[in-house]
C-alpha cells in the first residue's frame, strides 16, 4: 500500500540485475561500515520476558493478540535509536519488521494484525526509516519467515493448499516492504522453519527482491547463499562475507530482568575481532514496549561511541589481518598499517613476536605521540610507554610497516636461540 502524505515515496521497480555479477558493487558500503545496530522490537517488548515468550510459554494466539492493545509507543521512538546508533559509531540499522510472533510493524493489505490497524495506529516501519535516514544511517529490514500467528504457519509443511496461501502471504509482505519505503539497503531474513528453499520459493523470492531493489544486499537465512553469512551470538570468520549478530545482554527482545550486560571493553574487543577477520558486527538493542532504550544499553553504546570517535579509523574499511598472536592485544589492518589494540595494557614496553615485516614507525593513536622501538627477526619492542593505559577501554598503537604485516610465531618457537647449558 502507498503512503499518502508521507515524506517517503514508493520505490520504482527497476530492471532485474544479476546479483552475483555486481555483488562487489552492492556490498562495498557494507564492507566499509563494519558496525551496525540490530533492533528487536515487538509485542514481546510489552511482556518484557524475551522475544520467544509466545512459544516458550505456550501462550495461545487469542491471548497473545491482546498485547496489540497495549502496544502504543509514542510517535517517533525510533529517533532515539538512530541518534544512539550514530553516537556509537554505527553505520547501518536493521529493525524487525515482523518477528516470529507474526505482528507486522508496517501497513499491509494482508492482515489487521499490524501496528497501523491496532491500538498503535501508525506505521512503525515508516517512522524507523525516516529516523534512520535523518541520522545518515543505511536502512535494513529484518523479516521472519516463521510465523506463530498465521493459521498456515505450521501446517504449510504438510498441506499444499496451506503452503500456497502462506507463501503468497510472505511474498506479499516482502513486496510491500520493498516497494513502500524508498531505497532499502539490507534485507535480513530469519528462521525458515518449517519449509526448505523450494517450499518458500526462495529463488522466486530473491528475484522479486532484486527487481524491486537492485542495490539491496540479502543474507542467507531463506536457505539460499545470499550475499553474507550470519553467525549468531558468536564470532565465526568465513572466506565469504559474514556478519556476527550478537546481543548486549542475553536477550534479543526486551527482558526486564536480564542483567548480563557486556562491558564496553567486550563490545570493543568483539568489534575489533570482526574487523580483523573481514566481518561486520551487528549489535542488538531491545527497546521496551514504549520504544525507550534500556539505560544500560545507552551507557554501553555511549562509551563505545566515545572510543570510536578516537579510534574509528582502525575499524572502518579495515582489511583482513594476518597478525593474530598475542595474549594482551588484538589487531586490525589497513594497507601496510598494523593497529595493535591492547585490551590488557602491558606497561612501559609493548612487544609483538614473529612480525615478518620491517616496522618504520610506531604511534600512540590517542594523542599522536611518536614512540621509540627496536626490532630484531624475532621481536618488536615499543618502549617508553605510559605505565597505565592511556585510553579506555582499549588502547591502540599504530605500526607503519614496509609491507603488508604478517606474523609467524612458529618461526620464533623454532628458531629463537636457546641458552646453551
Amino acid at each position: 500500500m502507498g503512503l499518502a502524505g508521507s515524506s517517503l515515496v514508493p520505490f520504482a521497480p527497476a530492471a532485474v540485475t544479476a546479483p552475483a555479477a555486481d555483488q562487489a558493487r552492492r556490498m562495498q558500503w557494507w564492507h566499509q561500515a563494519r558496525f551496525g545496530m540490530f533492533i528487536h522490537w515487538g509485542l514481546y517488548s510489552v511482556l518484557g520476558r524475551h522475544e520467544w515468550a509466545m512459544e516458550q510459554e505456550g501462550i495461545p494466539v487469542e491471548e497473545y493478540e491482546q498485547l496489540a492493545k497495549q502496544f502504543t509507543p509514542p510517535p517517533n521512538a525510533a529517533r532515539a535509536w538512530a541518534r544512539l546508533a550514530k553516537q556509537a559509531g554505527m553505520k547501518y540499522m536493521v529493525m524487525t519488521t515482523k518477528h516470529h510472533e507474526g505482528f507486522c510493524h508496517f501497513d499491509t493489505k494482508t492482515t489487521t494484525y499490524c501496528a497501523p490497524k491496532q491500538a498503535c495506529g501508525r506505521d512503525l516501519v515508516k517512522e524507523y526509516v525516516n529516523a534512520a535516514r535523518a541520522e545518515g544511517m543505511r536502512v535494513g529490514f529484518y523479516y521472519s519467515l516463521m510465523d506463530w500467528h498465521h493459521p498456515d504457519g505450521a501446517r504449510c509443511a504438510t498441506d499444499e493448499a496451506a503452503r500456497r496461501r502462506f507463501v503468497d502471504y510472505i511474498h506479499t509482505h516482502l513486496r510491500e516492504l520493498l516497494t513502500n519505503y524508498g531505497k532499502v539497503d539490507v534485507l535480513w531474513y530469519d528462521v525458515s522453519w518449517p519449509l526448505d528453499a523450494a517450499g518458500w520459493e526462495s529463488e522466486k523470492m530473491n528475484k522479486m527482491v532484486f527487481e524491486l531493489q537492485p542495490d539491496i544486499i540479502v543474507n542467507n537465512r531463506n536457505q539460499l547463499p545470499g550475499d553474507f553469512q550470519t553467525p549468531e551470538q558468536r564470532i565465526q570468520a568465513s572466506d565469504q562475507a559474514w556478519e556476527a549478530c550478537m546481543t548486549m545482554n542475553d536477550s534479543w527482545g526486551y527482558q526486564r530482568t536480564d542483567d548480563d550486560w557486556k562491558s564496553p571493553k567486550t563490545v570493543v574487543r568483539n568489534l575489533v575481532t570482526c574487523a580483523r577477520d573481514g566481518g561486520n558486527y551487528l549489535l542488538n538493542i531491545g527497546p521496551r514496549g514504549d520504544g525507550s532504550i534500556p539505560e544500560d544499553s545507552v551507557r554501553i553504546l555511549s562509551a563505545v561511541g566515545q572510543w570510536m570517535d578516537r579510534n574509528g579509523q582502525t575499524i572502518y574499511t579495515a582489511e583482513r589481518c594476518k597478525v593474530k598472536g598475542s595474549n594482551f592485544a588484538n589487531f586490525t589492518r589497513k594497507g601496510n598499517t598494523l593497529y595493535v589494540h591492547a585490551h590488557f595494557w602491558p606497561g612501559e614496553t609493548l612487544a609483538v613476536g614473529g612480525l615478518k615485516v620491517k616496522v618504520k614507525s610506531a604511534t600512540l593513536l590517542k594523542g599522536g605521540l611518536n614512540l621509540a622501538f627496536d626490532q630484531d627477526p624475532f621481536r618488536l619492542r615499543v618502549k617508553a610507554l605510559p605505565a597505565t593505559a592511556p585510553d579506555d577501554p582499549v588502547t591502540v598503537v599504530a605500526l607503519e610497516c614496509d609491507a603488508e604485516p604478517v606474523q609467524d610465531n612458529l618461526f620464533v618457537r623454532r628458531e629463537r636461540p636457546r641458552h646453551n647449558v
